[in-house]
């Protein structure tokens, strides 16, 4: 329920976004107004992080090499299910006739083994990732799992003539970051713990990265032919936090996808991975579609 509810106000903060991307052209029509006046005169930081990089703008550390740690679907994830096994999946009438035809020996004799390793269920399958900069503005993400390869790329929109890869295009951005009220319940002024006066709005900063995909190959949702299709989309929510009784750092990823050919509603999944010190343990395998992961 916490995940929906993060996913929707997520969805509502991208609704005010769109909305002042719309107005923007309209305010410099008529008054020929700068991106610029848009940032309150009180909130100079606000200017600096606008000239940041996605990079030396990261509010955490996404790097490193990490672990998955199968922590739900257990069946699902480590064994390939039953064929029309689709319990945590809300397939509809067609999606289940195409699970139906599932045959993975044609997969790999077709050379479409990669079908369960793209970017919808890529997170879900066990192994280790590596997550590195490789350039200011693009995080790449590369599995041991399938050799696959994913690029986050800040700023950035599909091109109109992509071609359709298992990993898609990806658009991310850190989010989170907003402007509170800082005034008290009568809008009157509040003061510090120094009793200096705060400014009437208070940048929250971004705490969670969003990358939303699309642009995919036809693929599975799980190893056993749940499909979705070149129209899906998909959302994904990272965070990482450390606990402080093991002291071990840890990567989330909320997964959204959306594919009205094939789902009744939208589908929620989740992965947990370990950080780990090294490459130790990296061990890249090629897509197979006929054995157990």
């Amino acid at each position: 329920m916490r995940t929906e509810m993060r996913w929707n106000r997520n969805r509502r903060r991208a609704g005010r976004g769109w909305i002042a991307a719309a107005a923007l052209p309209l305010m410099m029509l008529l008054g020929g107004a700068e991106l610029s006046a848009q940032i309150p005169r009180d909130q100079p930081e606000v200017r600096a992080q606008a000239t940041k990089t996605p990079r030396s703008a990261a509010p955490k550390d996404y790097t490193g090499y990490w672990v998955s740690e199968v922590t739900e679907l257990w069946r699902y994830r480590m064994m390939v299910p039953d064929k029309n096994d689709f319990q945590y999946v809300p397939l509809n009438s067609e999606g289940r006739k195409v699970a139906d035809t599932w045959d993975p020996a044609k997969d790999q004799a077709a050379g479409v083994a990669c079908k369960s390793y793209g970017a919808p269920a890529i997170m879900q399958v066990p192994g280790r990732i590596h997550i590195y900069w490789q350039d200011d503005n693009t995080l790449r993400v590369d599995t041991d799992s399938g050799t696959q390869t994913r690029l986050f790329h800040f700023g950035g929109t599909p091109p109109a003539s992509e071609t359709p890869s298992w990993q898609g295009y990806s658009v991310a951005s850190w989010e989170g970051q907003e402007f509170v009220d800082t005034r008290d319940g009568q809008g009157g002024p509040v003061l510090d713990s120094k009793g200096n006066l705060m400014p009437r709005r208070e940048l929250r900063p971004a705490d969670y990265l969003k990358v939303t995909s699309s642009g995919m190959r036809p693929g599975y949702l799980q190893r056993n032919g749940i499909p979705y299709s070149a129209n899906a989309k998909l959302e994904e929510f990272y965070d990482t936090f450390t606990d402080p009784y093991t002291n071990s750092t840890w990567l989330t990823v909320t997964t959204v996808i959306t594919d009205p050919q094939y789902l009744i509603e939208p589908l929620f999944t989740h992965a947990h991975f370990k950080k780990v010190a090294d490459a130790s343990g990296w061990d890249p395998t090629q897509c197979r579609a006929d054995e157990p992961r």
